[in-house]
């Protein structure tokens, strides 16, 4: 069974169409980016896949649960078993980087201040910034609030990870060390990895499968050398870097 499966997913705004019709089964321990144009519906997807929005129709199983249908605190219950890195990072700016990663621990779990703190250092430790922790996030760099953001969404050790445009607005050295982690992340924890990104180069180097979005449909997918053997003007217009 996937461990993520999307089957005739639709979803529109008013007159506009954002996806029609996604049929998607993602395996588990499987790390697939999800690429297209500005507005092909790659962040509605995001979206969908945590509850955020609901589809028009078609369904949406996660661990073979069905979540579109769920009331808020069992979509709760789901979320709780999956991370998310947002573009921004969305860190609380008044919070110090040890109370952003302890915040969902607090939230969600019983463990004690002194565990709490130990289980923040080892997340900060894992991203390389075990010496950072009583920052705020206004003396972080792009890439450190990154990093920060992608520790607290490891916080609750979930078995599934969503990035929005993990590598947007960092330099190639940054870029390259985001990737590092996302693959050390699927070495180390065997995690599933839904990526939505324009960076052909990143995703190209940490994906298993590729996914190509046009007009709110899946026009490719496979490997990157699957995709380059494509006959689709989108898609061999966006891996040349013209999406």
């Amino acid at each position: 069974m996937p461990e993520i499966e999307l089957k005739d997913l639709h979803k529109s705004f008013g007159e506009q169409t954002v996806l029609d019709g996604i049929d998607l089964a993602i395996e588990a321990g499987e790390t697939i980016s999800v690429l297209g144009r500005s507005g092909t519906g790659k962040s509605v997807l995001l979206k969908l896949l945590i509850g955020l929005e609901k589809p028009d129709s078609g369904t949406i199983s996660i661990h073979g649960r069905e979540i579109a249908g769920l009331d808020t605190p069992e979509l709760n219950q789901v979320r709780k078993q999956i991370g998310f890195l947002f573009q921004q990072a969305a860190l609380y700016d008044s919070m110090t980087i040890e109370q952003n990663v302890e915040f969902p621990l607090k939230r969600h779990t019983k463990l004690s201040g002194d565990e709490r703190k130990k289980r923040v250092k080892e997340l900060l430790a894992s991203v390389g910034l075990e010496s950072d922790f009583q920052k705020l996030p206004s003396e972080l760099s792009g890439g450190m609030k990154k990093r920060v953001g992608l520790a607290r969404a490891l916080a609750l050790d979930p078995p599934i990870i969503m990035f929005d445009e993990p590598t947007a607005g960092l330099d190639p050295i940054t870029s390259a060390e985001i990737d590092e982690l996302i693959l050390d992340l699927k070495k180390k924890r065997k995690m599933t990895s839904v990526v939505v990104t324009h960076d052909v180069h990143s995703a190209r180097h940490i994906s298993d499968r590729l996914v190509v979005l046009d007009r709110g449909r899946i026009v490719a997918q496979g490997t990157f050398g699957d995709l380059e053997k494509s006959g689709n003007p989108v898609v061999k217009g966006f891996l040349r870097g013209q999406g």
